[in-house]
């Protein structure tokens, strides 16, 4: 990842970065505060997750088993943002910690303290549950990891 920033920032002459785990929420809400950006509950036809097990009265609903292309359930939230639930788990810049006790009011990653060898990911996958994509669902990973689950979003540096 820091070498594709540090490309992009050839090619652009633009300061690229992980997102704090608070800046990543903030963008897939999108000042909503219901569990999904587009509302309460999630539709099948709106998320890239595993149905299949989680509601069975929507498993008619295809489930791709992988990735799909980006705003393929054409669904941007308010900040013109795609695919912030479901479709891949998003690398943040912030070190594990199990709750939000004592973090950053400012919005920075929470670097200090916490687990080091494992990074905040946030948005759910393609491979997991509905309730793993809602808005303020996390898990982690240790960087290392490569996943075909995880993925990133990045954040301008102003």
């Amino acid at each position: 990842m820091q070498e594709f920033c540090a490309r992009l920032r050839e090619q652009t002459g633009r300061e690229y970065r992980l997102p704090s785990e608070a800046e990543w929420e903030y963008a897939c809400r999108a000042a909503t505060s219901t569990p999904f950006h587009f509302g309460k509950s999630l539709n099948a036809q709106l998320v890239n997750c595993n149905i299949d097990n989680y509601h069975p009265i929507e498993a008619i609903a295809k489930h791709y088993k992988q990735t799909t292309p980006v705003g393929s359930f054409g669904v941007a939230n308010d900040f013109g943002l795609y695919d912030m639930h479901g479709q891949v788990w998003e690398w943040c810049a912030d070190s594990w910690h199990k709750n939000y006790h004592d973090a950053p009011t400012d919005g920075i990653a929470w670097e200090f303290g916490g687990d080091v060898h494992r990074r905040v990911l946030r948005g759910g996958s393609w491979s997991f549950s509905p309730e793993s994509c809602r808005s303020a669902s996390r898990s982690w990973n240790e960087p290392e990891g490569g996943l075909r689950i995880c993925g990133f979003r990045l954040a301008l540096n102003n």
